[in-house]
């Protein structure tokens, strides 16, 4: 790949925005309501549970976790799995874990279920988890009842599928391997699911449940941060302003494999340029009649929608290369035992 020459780098670095306009963004309208219900419905599940996985996304480890799981499903043993790691820069991965151990998550494990990477790691850890913890009036049981869970669109699905193409390999009443839908945009899995197996020894069960935002995220920025990750459908939030906050994020972090992947020749800040030329390159273009004083004229026009959906795609399949969005979260908690998070930006 060819890389950008430093100097370039340097020179357009004076230039790159220092914030980003979050005004103006209704946040609570892009989260639906109706998943509190999805959280009741595994509360009334809990007593078959035997401990709870939770499922998030590693280019945010430290952001947009729904406050609300701990809260309520607190109570079994918890195993938090930060899935896609092959698409998070991963260099402070040592600070991540001690920032979660200072929120008391000291079971963490980083995987990439598209690959089966560190995932047979999950039932020993399960196992040992249930192991050392009171089962209340589940002691009697032999078999393993976990419920998985998390915000949309984290790999949830797609990681009880891996465990059952690592454990179950030679299941008859499967032989596709895999016994949940997944897809690439939140809202697959609608409802908990009846029981499904994952492993033989130890006999595990696994409930599949949908994904669960918190009722008030923290801030507009941690909610363009879970847009960015697929949590929520792009139109809601706007493709253009999603656009525009993965341009500013991948500048701020000096991230430039968008010139490279689109043949710009040189990095911009500015969102307007960026989709003008990434539709031209696309050939995403489109007619469109302006009225002057000589009657209609029909003018080619970039199709920046088009263009924003194309950027985004790209970014959400690694063709940009990794990124950690949460690095401003990291660099402002330098210690070991820190807590919380940045405090929230100004919600309009």
């Amino acid at each position: 790949m060819r890389l950008i020459p430093r100097a370039l780098c340097g020179a357009a670095r004076a230039a790159w925005r220092e914030s980003f306009p979050l005004g103006g963004h209704a946040v609570a309208r892009w989260f639906p309501g109706h998943m509190a219900k999805g959280l009741k419905k595994m509360q009334s599940s809990l007593k078959l549970v035997d401990c709870i996985i939770e499922v998030h996304d590693a280019r945010i480890p430290l952001s947009g976790r729904n406050p609300l799981f701990q809260e309520t499903l607190g109570l079994k043993p918890h195993l938090l799995v930060l899935n896609k790691m092959d698409l998070a820069d991963l260099k402070e991965r040592q600070k991540i874990i001690r920032h979660l151990e200072g929120e008391g998550l000291k079971n963490v494990i980083f995987t990439n279920c598209v690959k089966d990477e560190n995932v047979k790691q999950i039932v020993p850890m399960v196992t040992e988890l249930v192991g050392s913890s009171y089962r209340y009036h589940r002691g009697e049981s032999l078999e393993y009842c976990i419920m998985v869970i998390g915000v949309p669109n984290v790999g949830k699905s797609s990681l009880i599928n891996s465990l059952r193409r690592q454990h179950l390999r030679k299941a008859p009443f499967c032989p596709a391997g895999k016994a949940t839908r997944v897809g690439g945009e939140p809202g697959i899995t609608r409802a908990v699911m009846s029981r499904i197996q994952v492993c033989e020894r130890p006999l595990m069960f696994l409930l599949d449940t949908p994904g669960v935002l918190a009722p008030r995220i923290e801030s507009v920025e941690t909610g363009l941060k879970l847009a960015l990750c697929g949590t929520v459908l792009d139109h809601l939030v706007g493709e253009e302003t999603l656009a525009d906050y993965l341009l500013y994020t991948l500048n701020r972090h000096e991230l430039f494999g968008y010139v490279q992947h689109y043949g710009l020749g040189e990095a911009c800040d500015d969102i307007v340029s960026v989709l003008k030329r990434v539709a031209v390159k696309l050939g995403k273009t489109q007619k469109v009649k302006v009225l002057t004083g000589t009657g209609d004229v029909n003018v080619i026009q970039p199709n920046y929608p088009a263009a924003a959906r194309d950027f985004l795609r790209t970014f959400r399949s690694g063709l940009l290369g990794p990124v950690m969005l949460d690095r401003d979260t990291l660099q402002s908690h330098p210690s070991a035992g820190a807590q919380g998070h940045r405090p929230a930006e100004t919600d309009p």
